[in-house]
């Protein structure tokens, strides 16, 4: 056995684990305070300086809140649908290259040269959590808002995979971090540039998928009062929480890896990946890396407290008859013109 290999991935799924932890927790307070300020309230402000220690207030509120079991739910399923809402986000972390390399070892925890099949396999386990605990819930407004889940997140990852698959035609890979290399010539290398439609059309389909606004039809407070989490409190509500901001965070960190260079800076600035002594440099690109996942995760939030939320008719619609003609036909054209390309 090579315990080197077993050592590093150990202490690297330690860490990535730690690092999604603790963006799930102050992403809920960026969010407050996100909202607080678009609303001209002040938001956080009483636990720590700015309220940065208001995370572990809500995770200590959390854990002492009595865990309260309605009797008419069906037990089983009604504990089980918190962690399965929960771990799907976590497992998507194996396959995203957060760096280069730091020293000899690559910085992702699984390079799997199908990489792409297995995030869009694990993405699809998401709608389990979700559904089994509106069923679970055995009430009227948990049920709908199951249903609603269900739908829509199986209308909306067919684009989403539709979108993957143009960007795939171009670098003739399934590896990501062969997608990120790729992208680290110039600025305009990136992706977006590449194939813009297959962006806009990944970021609608991540929001439908993370259950965000404008498509947060599952929760809808104003009509379902909080949709599949209603009969739900204590730590098992707070993991249902803990999995949509997973979600949200890993769905930014498939944005950058996919459309905006990953690691790398653009214009030629250490493009290249780190070299075994080059441990700075290494480090260096996982600090982008964060950058810009934090930043297309801040805009995220935004949208949330700036959008109004779709119909569910106009949802559908926009799935269906818009996103999924627009992905096919670009996978069309971009064969196409690689294939003239190739001639």
């Amino acid at each position: 056995m090579d315990w080197n290999f077993v050592i590093f991935s150990a202490l690297k799924i330690i860490g990535v684990f730690s690092v999604l932890m603790f963006i799930v927790a102050y992403a809920v307070w960026i969010e407050r305070k996100v909202s607080a300020a678009i609303q001209d309230r002040i938001g956080p402000n009483r636990f720590g300086i700015f309220g940065l220690l208001q995370p572990a207030a809500d995770a200590i509120k959390a854990f002492l809140k009595e865990d309260y079991t309605p009797a008419h739910v069906r037990k089983v399923y009604f504990w089980l649908a918190p962690a399965i809402a929960v771990i799907p986000g976590i497992l998507l972390t194996a396959v995203i290259p957060f760096g280069s390399n730091l020293g000899h070892q690559k910085m992702v925890i699984a390079d799997l040269d199908v990489g792409v099949l297995y995030t869009f396999g694990i993405v699809s386990l998401g709608v389990y959590g979700i559904v089994l605990a509106g069923y679970a819930a055995n009430s009227k407004y948990p049920f709908l808002g199951g249903m609603r889940s269900s739908a829509q997140l199986i209308s909306y990852e067919i684009a989403m995979g539709l979108s993957a698959v143009a960007v795939f035609l171009v670098v003739g890979d399934l590896n990501l971090s062969h997608v990120v290399e790729s992208q680290r010539h110039s600025l305009f290398d990136w992706l977006i540039f590449k194939q813009p439609l297959a962006f806009a059309i990944f970021v609608a389909a991540a929001f439908a998928e993370t259950n965000r606004t404008p498509f947060d039809l599952p929760e809808a407070e104003q009509e379902l009062a909080g949709g599949y989490n209603v009969e739900y409190s204590s730590m098992k509500f707070a993991l249902f929480f803990m999995g949509e901001y997973a979600n949200v965070t890993v769905a930014s960190a498939l944005m950058v890896t996919l459309f905006l260079g990953g690691w790398t800076l653009p214009f030629g600035v250490f493009q290249e990946p780190a070299a075994p002594d080059q441990f700075l440099v290494g480090l260096l690109h996982i600090g982008v890396f964060l950058a810009k996942t934090l930043a297309v995760l801040c805009t995220i939030i935004w949208v949330r407290w700036m959008w109004p939320r779709f119909r569910y008719d106009q949802l559908m619609d926009l799935g269906w008859r818009r996103f999924i003609p627009l992905a096919l036909a670009n996978v069309v054209v971009t064969a196409a013109v690689l294939w003239m390309t190739l001639e």
